[in-house]
C-alpha cells in the first residue's frame, strides 16, 4: 500500500490480444536467443540412457519444468516487480541470484548466452529505460545477464503482468528440452506435444506455488540433472552445447 505522499503508478496493461500475440512471440522457438543451441541436459540424458523413450522424456521434462519454476521462475518474478517498482538493484539481486544457483558451467553459460540475446533483442523491441540500463550493466561486468532476468524484465517493459513472463519462461523450458528431444530420440511430435500440453496444465499450478517466494527460497535440487551436465562437458562428441 503506497504512502499517501507517493504518486500512484498506473500503467496501461495491453489488450489481452496485444498480450496473447506477444507471448507467442517470445515463447516462440523462432525467436532469436539461441534455445535451439541447448537440449536442457537431455542430450547427456540420452547417451547415459536415462532418456530413451517417451515416457522417461516425460519424467525428465517434467523435473526440468518443476527446477524452472523453483528456481528460475522466482527469478522472473523478482525482476517483473523490481522494473514495475523501478528498483533495479532488485533486478540485480534476482540476475546475481540465478547465476549463483547454477552448479554446473553449461547451466551458466546457457543462460547468459540466452540472457545476453534477450538483452539486445528485448531493448530494441521494447525501447524499455531498464532493458538498456540492465544491458549497459552486463556489458561492463556488472552483472551476468541471465536469461530468467530478461524475461522478467521483457514483459515489465510491455507493461504485462507478471503471469505472462513466467508462463514464457517455462514454456521455454519444456520445449528446449522437448525440441532437441525430436533429434535425440525415436519419438514423433504427437509425444511431445502430448508433453508439452501437459506442461501448460500445471503452469497456473506452479505460479501459485511459487509467487509468495523470495529470491532466498530459489532452489534448484535436482541431482541428477548435474550429474548429467557434468558428464555431457566430458563428451567428445556433441550436438548440442548443453
Amino acid at each position: 500500500m503506497p504512502r499517501r505522499s507517493e504518486p500512484v503508478r498506473t500503467v496501461a496493461v495491453p489488450a489481452a490480444i496485444t498480450r496473447a500475440m506477444r507471448t507467442a512471440q517470445f515463447a516462440d522457438s523462432m525467436f532469436p536467443v539461441g534455445a535451439f543451441s541447448f537440449s536442457g541436459g537431455l542430450e547427456a540424458a540420452v547417451s547415459e540412457a536415462v532418456v530413451s523413450d517417451a515416457a522417461s522424456l516425460r519424467e525428465y521434462v517434467l523435473t526440468v519444468v518443476h527446477q524452472a519454476a523453483t528456481c528460475d521462475g522466482i527469478a522472473v518474478l523478482a525482476a517483473h516487480r523490481g522494473v514495475v517498482d523501478q528498483d533495479f538493484d532488485r533486478v540485480l539481486a534476482a540476475d546475481q541470484a540465478v547465476v549463483e544457483r547454477k552448479l554446473n558451467e553449461e547451466s551458466r553459460t546457457m543462460s547468459t548466452r540466452m540472457g545476453k540475446k534477450l538483452a539486445e533483442l528485448g531493448s530494441e523491441l521494447t525501447g524499455g529505460v531498464t532493458f538498456r540500463k540492465w544491458l549497459a550493466a552486463v556489458n561492463a561486468g556488472e552483472a551476468p545477464g541471465t536469461y530468467p532476468v530478461g524475461v522478467g524484465i521483457a514483459f515489465a517493459e510491455m507493461n504485462c503482468p507478471e503471469q505472462d513472463a513466467f508462463a514464457v519462461h517455462q514454456y521455454g523450458a519444456a520445449t528446449t528440452v522437448l525440441g532437441a528431444a525430436l533429434r535425440l530420440l525415436r519419438i514423433d511430435h504427437v509425444a511431445t506435444q502430448r508433453i508439452l500440453f501437459e506442461v501448460d496444465g500445471n503452469t497456473a499450478r506452479d505460479y501459485t506455488a511459487v509467487a509468495g517466494l523470495t529470491l532466498d527460497d530459489m532452489s534448484t535440487f535436482a541431482p541428477m540433472v548435474d550429474v548429467l551436465a557434468a558428464v555431457h562437458v566430458r563428451s567428445h562428441v556433441r550436438m548440442f552445447m548443453n
